[in-house]
C-alpha cells in the first residue's frame, strides 16, 4: 500500500492570473513545430542512431514538412559534430529548412557549437541554462544575479563568433531549463536579459523556450505560467516564446495545447512522443488533433503507416498499437457494440460531408489507412462487426435475424479456439455453416415448367448419396420449390424470404435468404444460397436451410 503522500509531496503552488484568457481561445492555426527527434529523441535511445538512421529519419522529417529541426548537441560528442558537417557539405538540407544545434551555456561548448555550423544557409544556436532555484542551489551553487550574468555572456559571446560568419542567417534560442520549478519573476528577468544582449527586434527575433523540463504540475497551471509570461516579457513582438513540453505526468499534449493558447508560438517535441523518461510531447498527437479540428497542421502525415514504419527503423522502438491516430489497431473495435455503430455509421456516412462515424473521430483514409482492419473479430465481437466484413471484403449483406445467428456461430468458434479471426476465416466458417451444406441433402439440378395457372418444378437432390427426383407446384418457383421440398419427409414452414445482388455487374451474383423451421418448433434457422440465377439461388438457400434444420434436430435430440 502506498504510503500517505502528505510529508513527502507538495501540491504545486497556483499562479496568481486571476483574469486568464487562455480557457477561452481555440487554436485556429498550427504553432511553429520543432522536431527534435535527432537530438533529445536521440540521446533517449538504448542505442543512438548512427549516421544512416539518423540521415533517415532527417530526410523524413523533412518530406513531413518540419522547418525547423534540432539535429544533435555537437559540443557533446564527435559523433554528434560530425554529422551535422555532414548535412552542411553535402548539401542535405533543404532551403526552407533551418537546422538547430544545443549547447550548455559555457564557453568551450559555444565555441565548438558555433565550428560545427560554419557554411549553413540559416541555423538555430540553442543554449540552454538551468533557472529553478533546485537546480541553483543543489547543481550549480549559483546566486540569481550568477545565473543572469551566465546567460548574457553566453549571449555575447554567440554574438562576436557569429560576426566572423556572415554567410549564415543566424537565430538565437534561449531555454530556461526547469523553467516551470522557475520563480516567474526571475524567469522574465533572465528573459529580458536574454533579449536585450541579442538586441531583439521584431526583424531580428530571438526565440524563448520555457519547458516544462520536467512535468511537475496539471496543464492549466502550466498554461497560466506560459500566459503570465508572455503578458510579462520585454519586447513580446520580438520574441518568439517556444514550449518544449515533457510528459512525466502524462498530460504533455494537454499541457502544449493550452501553451498554445495561452500564448506560445512554437512547440518543440518528437515524433510519437519519444524522449527522455516519459518522453517529450508527441507531435504527431498534437498536429492530428488540430486536423481532427479543420485546422490544417502544417505537417503532412497522410501516409502515416510509412513514417510510423521509418521511426521504429530508425529509433528501434516500437510504437505502442494503440498509440493516438499512428497504432496499428488504434481504428480497430473488437467490441460488439462498436463494430454496429461504426457500421451504421459508414453506412450513413456521405461522400465529402462532414466526417460522423460514432467511435472513429478520425477517417482513417485521410492517413493513408484502409478501412479493412477497422473492424476485426474476436470472441467480444458482435453481429454488427460481423456483418460488416462479409459486406465490405465480399459483397453480401445479411439480413439482421442472420446476423443474430450467425453471431452465435462465430462466438462459439472464437470461444473454442480463442484469439482473433480474420476475414478471410470468417467467409470460411460462412461458407460451411450456410454454402457448403450438403448433408443429408445435397442440390444437382432443377427444371421448371408452367402448369395449369401456376409454376411446376422437376428437383434433382441426393440424399445421402442417392439421388432422387421431387416435383412441386405452386404459385411461382420458390412456392413449388417448397411443395417439392416437403416430399424428402421433413415438415417445414418458411418464415421470411430475401433476395439480394452482390454487386451491380451484369453477371453479378445473388444471394438468397431464407429463414426456415420445423412446423412444431419456434426455433429457426436460416438457409443461404449464392447462384448467377435467382431461382438457383433461391433453391440452393432452401436446401441450405432443410441441412440446418436437420443437423440442429439431431443436434438438439
Amino acid at each position: 500500500m502506498l504510503q500517505d503522500p502528505s510529508s513527502k509531496y507538495q501540491p504545486f503552488p497556483p499562479v496568481t492570473l486571476v483574469d486568464r484568457q487562455w480557457p477561452n481561445r481555440s487554436i485556429t492555426k498550427p504553432p511553429i513545430w520543432m522536431s527534435t527527434d535527432l537530438r533529445d529523441g536521440n540521446q533517449a535511445l538504448f542505442e543512438p542512431m548512427n549516421a544512416e538512421r539518423k540521415l533517415h529519419l532527417f530526410s523524413t522529417l523533412c518530406d513531413i514538412g518540419f522547418k525547423e529541426i534540432e539535429v544533435a548537441f555537437p559540443s557533446a560528442s564527435q559523433t554528434d559534430f560530425d554529422f551535422v558537417r555532414q548535412l552542411i557539405e553535402e548539401h542535405r538540407i533543404p532551403d526552407d529548412v533551418s537546422i538547430e544545434v544545443l549547447t550548455h551555456a559555457r564557453e568551450h561548448l559555444i565555441r565548438r557549437t558555433i565550428e560545427s555550423l560554419q557554411g549553413a544557409r540559416r541555423a538555430i544556436v540553442h543554449i540552454v541554462n538551468a533557472t529553478s532555484k533546485p537546480f541553483r542551489e543543489l547543481v550549480l551553487a549559483m546566486s540569481k544575479a550568477d545565473v543572469v550574468a551566465m546567460a548574457v555572456s553566453s549571449v555575447h559571446l554567440v554574438k562576436q563568433l557569429i560576426a566572423e560568419h556572415p554567410e549564415t542567417e543566424w537565430v538565437l534560442e534561449y531555454s530556461l531549463e526547469a523553467f516551470t520549478a522557475t520563480e516567474l519573476d526571475f524567469a522574465v528577468e533572465v528573459c529580458d536579459a536574454v533579449s536585450a544582449a541579442w538586441d531583439a527586434t521584431p526583424h531580428n527575433k530571438i526565440i524563448l523556450n520555457l519547458p516544462s523540463s520536467v512535468e511537475v504540475t496539471t496543464p492549466n497551471v502550466y498554461a497560466d505560467q506560459i500566459e503570465w509570461m508572455h503578458r510579462h516579457i520585454a519586447r513580446r513582438d520580438s520574441v518568439i516564446l517556444s514550449v518544449h513540453p515533457h510528459n512525466d505526468r502524462g498530460t504533455a499534449v494537454a499541457a502544449a495545447e493550452l501553451a498554445v493558447m495561452a500564448g506560445a508560438d512554437r512547440v518543440e517535441g518528437c515524433l510519437f512522443g519519444n524522449g527522455e523518461r516519459t518522453g517529450n510531447v508527441d507531435i504527431v498527437t498534437l498536429a492530428l488533433n488540430l486536423y481532427t479540428q479543420g485546422v490544417s497542421p502544417g505537417l503532412d502525415f497522410s501516409d502515416i503507416n510509412a513514417v510510423a514504419r521509418t521511426f521504429e527503423h530508425c529509433t528501434q522502438l516500437p510504437i505502442h498499437p494503440r498509440h493516438p491516430y499512428a497504432g496499428d489497431l488504434v481504428f480497430t473495435a473488437f467490441s460488439g457494440s462498436h463494430q454496429d455503430a461504426i457500421k451504421k455509421g459508414f453506412a450513413a456516412q456521405k461522400p465529402d460531408s462532414v466526417w460522423n462515424v460514432p467511435y472513429l473521430p478520425f477517417d482513417p483514409a485521410d492517413l493513408g489507412r484502409s478501412y479493412d482492419s477497422v473492424i476485426r473479430i474476436n470472441s467480444q465481437s458482435g453481429k454488427g462487426g460481423i456483418a460488416h466484413l462479409l459486406e465490405s471484403q465480399y459483397g453480401v449483406v445479411l439480413p439482421r435475424r442472420l446476423q443474430v445467428e450467425f453471431s452465435g456461430v462465430v462466438q462459439k468458434h472464437t470461444d473454442n479456439h480463442g484469439g482473433e479471426i480474420s476475414a478471410a476465416d470468417l467467409w470460411q466458417l460462412f461458407s460451411l455453416t450456410y454454402l457448403d451444406t450438403v448433408k443429408p441433402v445435397q442440390y444437382v439440378e432443377h427444371h421448371l415448367f408452367e402448369h395449369n395457372s401456376g409454376q411446376s418444378i422437376r428437383l434433382t437432390l441426393e440424399i445421402d448419396g442417392i439421388s432422387h427426383v421431387f416435383i412441386g407446384e405452386g404459385n411461382g418457383p420458390i412456392d413449388a420449390s417448397v411443395q417439392a421440398l416437403r416430399g424428402i419427409g421433413m415438415d417445414f414452414k418458411v418464415r421470411s424470404y430475401e433476395e439480394r445482388s452482390m454487386d451491380c455487374s451484369a453477371d453479378a451474383r445473388a444471394c438468397a435468404f431464407i429463414a426456415m423451421a420445423p412446423f412444431d418448433s419456434h426455433c429457426e434457422y436460416f438457409g443461404v444460397g449464392m447462384d448467377t440465377n435467382i431461382v438457383t439461388a433461391s433453391i440452393k438457400a432452401l436446401v441450405s436451410g432443410i441441412n440446418r434444420l436437420a443437423v440442429n434436430a439431431v443436434s438438439s435430440g
